[in-house]
């Protein structure tokens, strides 16, 4: 099996090199042309362009002297900017003549994506541009003048920071090293340091064909970087809507490096997401989305819907999944992570509701929103939940084990039945959650984080909550445990203990030992209750966007909560004795 496998590939001749051109999806439908960067061939992009092949007509190529395309003879001079539009513009009139293409760059592809899509002669034969981890040269040349010629601290500490990031760009400028260094050690080990650095997935991926790729794109470099930098273009505006994608935690570009980009740019679309620098490799899934999205928009002739303040949003583009969804805690969440830009999926064992969660998840601002139907207490259930998610709709980001049911009572009227579900839903909901989708985040390698909501009764004893405070508990402690085993792996994980909170868990409480009639009477004095109390939902939902974006261990939510946490740690013996209070209800 092959990484580009069903794949038609074609020469393309332009300026004295034949190009090595690949082909997927029905040439029929919109041309979605795929650039790769440096170190790479085009294969860097197989994830995406199978994810891609469904909807429009993709076409990768490698790039002058990488993969299966022949390189110029000499070298020297052979990379200009000038000679890669040439070849470009070559491969765009053979897969789609007559109409333009959707152009999509990465790195080096992204760099020379920027130079297409700003120079007059490719005016018309590009529909819009999705850039990837890779500025304009030319931009980058006023960005560093701009900062050099009106110096302040905060723009000095810019240019300090972004030159420690172009370290290998000093490097690859040497003569003769870098490639003596790509054809022996660095080569070789080139894919170890990439898997333990990045941890995309590998499967095919770095071709054979590395060390003469990297040794031949050294003269990317060489032929345009110092030139352009002190000589930029001026008129370097973007002819087509450009969409920018900016992975935040990118080790060789500074997303400082964009700012201003709409002088240059005035129809763009600016997305980030937590990632590192190969993002087609370690996030495939999400990039595919988006380039379907902006292509969609492009081709139907209108703006590109992006969540209000998307590019400054907490959790823009992460996938969070939340259990319970249909209502309370869990609906408020999925709406809390919509507003902040995360792509949402809503569990709930009511298809109806959990529907209704995702349709409100799209209005509050979500880029896209999912129902899924699924009893946490199902433990295969839950592992066709987690093999659907990560099929359709990738590795979850961020998961909110939300999912509970009350019971209060006697623990000698508490029968083992009783028991059974409690755990069955409050506790192995939370294992099954933790041990399908954390093992997905935790082979991804990109980190993430897991939320389980347990309660002030994880903490707090009461005598009428020996069942509903021992699920509690454990999930408390198995979030502590857990915490400790992922934190080498970069995934948080946090424990959120509301206290009375409004919401609809009093309705379907179970009172272990009461008659039906009144079981019911304690329900509705316990929701009345809850409603003299009037803590809302959303305020638990804060909590918790808070709580990831500060990786907390334990987060009590109302002050009652904050208080019995208070009293079990510092007056254990006021909390007992607070525990031997019969409640109201």
């Amino acid at each position: 099996m092959t990484v580009l496998e069903g794949a038609r590939e074609r020469r393309v001749h332009s300026g004295g090199v034949d190009l090595c051109v690949a082909e997927m999806g029905d040439a029929r439908q919109p041309t979605v042309v795929l650039v790769h960067g440096y170190p790479d061939s085009k294969e860097v992009w197989s994830e995406v362009a199978a994810r891609l092949a469904d909807r429009f007509h993709v076409v990768l190529y490698d790039v002058r002297g990488h993969g299966g395309s022949t390189a110029p003879r000499p070298l020297r001079g052979g990379f200009t900017l000038e000679r890669l539009t040439d070849d470009f513009l070559a491969v765009a009139d053979a897969v789609s003549p007559g109409r333009p293409v959707h152009l999509v760059g990465h790195d080096w592809g992204s760099v020379q994506g920027w130079e297409f899509v700003t120079v007059r002669r490719a005016e018309g034969r590009i529909a819009s541009f999705t850039s990837v981890s890779g500025p304009s040269l030319d931009h980058f040349g006023h960005w560093l003048a701009e900062r050099a010629g009106r110096s302040t601290p905060r723009r000095l500490g810019q240019l300090l920071g972004q030159g420690a990031r172009s370290w290998y760009v000093y490097a690859l400028h040497t003569p003769v090293l870098p490639e003596l260094a790509w054809r022996g050690p660095l080569g070789k080990h080139w894919p170890g340091l990439l898997r333990r650095v990045e941890k995309p997935p590998t499967d095919g991926y770095p071709t054979p064909s590395l060390p003469r790729d990297a040794a031949h794109g050294a003269w990317l470099y060489r032929d345009n970087v110092r030139a352009r930098l002190r000589r930029p273009r001026t008129d370097a505006y973007a002819h087509a809507p450009v969409q920018l994608v900016v992975p935040l935690k990118d080790v060789f570009i500074s997303e400082r490096l964009y700012d201003g980009l709409e002088r240059w740019a005035p129809r763009l679309t600016r997305r980030t997401l937590p990632a590192r620098h190969w993002v087609p490799r370690t996030r495939p899934d999400l990039l595919a989305g988006w380039i379907t999205d902006f292509v969609t928009a492009v081709e139907n002739d209108r703006p590109a819907v992006v969540a209000a303040g998307a590019h400054t949003a907490r959790f823009a583009g992460q996938l969070v999944l939340v259990t319970g969804a249909g209502g309370g805690i869990g609906r408020a969440t999925a709406l809390a992570f919509a507003g902040s830009g995360a792509r949402v999926v809503a569990v709930d064992r009511d298809a109806g509701a959990a529907a209704r969660t995702a349709e409100l998840a799209r209005d509050a601002g979500a880029p896209a929103a999912w129902a899924e139907t699924a009893d946490v207490s199902d433990e295969q259930a839950m592992e066709k939940l987690a093999a659907r998610v990560a099929a359709e709709y990738g590795v979850v980001d961020v998961l909110v084990n939300n999912a509970g049911i009350g019971l209060a009572g006697s623990f000698f009227d508490t029968t083992p039945e009783d028991w059974k579900k409690v755990l069955d839903v409050n506790l192995w909901g939370v294992i099954h959650g933790c041990r399908l989708f954390g093992r997905q985040m935790s082979e991804r390698g990109q980190g993430g984080h897991i939320v389980n909501v347990a309660s002030a009764a994880a903490y707090q004893p009461s005598r009428a909550l020996a069942a509903y405070g021992a699920s509690k508990a454990a999930v408390l402690m198995l979030s502590e445990c857990l915490r400790a085993e992922l934190a080498g792996r970069g995934i948080g994980v946090t424990a959120v203990c509301p206290g009375p909170v409004t919401t609809g868990i009093t309705g379907t409480a179970h009172f272990a030992g009461a008659g039906a009639d009144e079981e019911e009477q304690r329900r509705k004095r316990a929701a009345r209750l809850y409603g003299m109390r009037n803590y809302p939902p959303e305020k638990v939902a804060d909590a918790i966007l808070d709580a990831v974006v500060r990786d907390r261990a334990v987060v009590p939510v109302t002050p009652e909560a904050r208080g019995a946490r208070l009293l079990h740690r510092f007056l254990p013996r006021v909390s007992r004795a607070v525990a031997r209070v019969k409640p109201p209800v």
